[in-house]
């Protein structure tokens, strides 16, 4: 008989009991709700950090297989920076004289040619891409030994074969490749691709546009060049430069 009464007693207690105990799971939860967004947000971050290096891999691995195929001594090198300027299609990579980097030398990508080093520095240099408004290199059309010379041009990610006569021998989809007979780059490097061929003959030259074969805009590794007169890449001590004198403009 009395336990109604000791019911309604205690209720205020277990009703208060349970609510405690009801805001204190919540806020538990809301808690670790939180914790999981906050951790949600920091994997994210750290898979696009993994995917980041796993391009990067990819690209060095490409890279080095490129370097084995070249039959030259090679060193890579990253590339630190890049002008903007349309005109100036430089970069500078963070190589120089203490690793045996020479003002001249080539530089490739796992693709083609890229450009060669204008500027030397202790430890670092910089570099004028083959789409450089100063910038040309001897090639021949792979297809059938046509020699020109490929200068960069107005357009940033296109080269121009400004020497060829109407009647030439060139066709869209030829493959430029380096002729070596400038002194620089050695033969055979893969230059670029013919895009467009135009003929007037009110004109003593035909147009001849090609596409670079190296990705200018996009690597962030290059392979610096030596060929077996150039010196290599030290391994111990630092080496020297050669004199400025020794490396001409290819232009």
């Amino acid at each position: 008989m009395l336990y109604p009464l000791q019911f309604m007693v205690d209720a205020p207690m277990r009703a208060s009991s349970w609510a405690g105990d009801t805001l204190t799971s919540r806020s538990a939860l809301l808690q670790e709700l939180e914790d999981l967004r906050t951790r949600q947000l920091v994997y994210k971050t750290e898979l696009q950090k993994l995917i980041a290096v796993e391009t990067e891999n990819r690209r060095l691995r490409d890279l080095l297989q490129s370097s084995q195929r070249v039959t030259h001594k090679v060193l890579i090198a990253e590339i630190l920076a890049a002008d903007m300027d349309p005109s100036n299609r430089q970069v500078v990579i963070n190589k120089g004289t203490d690793h045996g980097v020479f003002r001249g030398q080539p530089i490739l990508d796992s693709d083609g040619a890229m450009g060669q080093v204008i500027h030397v520095g202790p430890i670092s240099s910089t570099a004028m891409l083959l789409t450089d408004a100063n910038s040309a290199i001897p090639v021949q059309v792979l297809r059938n030994g046509l020699r020109s010379i490929a200068v960069g041009s107005a357009d940033q990610n296109s080269l121009e074969l400004p020497y060829l006569a109407n009647n030439a021998d060139v066709e869209v989809g030829d493959l430029l490749v380096s002729s070596g007979l400038g002194g620089r780059f050695p033969s055979g490097f893969p230059v670029g691709r013919v895009t467009a061929v135009e003929k007037d003959m009110r004109q003593s030259y035909a147009k001849v546009v090609a596409t670079p074969s190296a990705h200018l805009d996009r690597v962030r590794e290059v392979l610096l060049v030596f060929s077996d007169r150039d010196q290599a890449p030290p391994t111990d001590a630092p080496a020297t430069a050669p004199a400025a004198g020794a490396a001409t403009q290819a232009r």
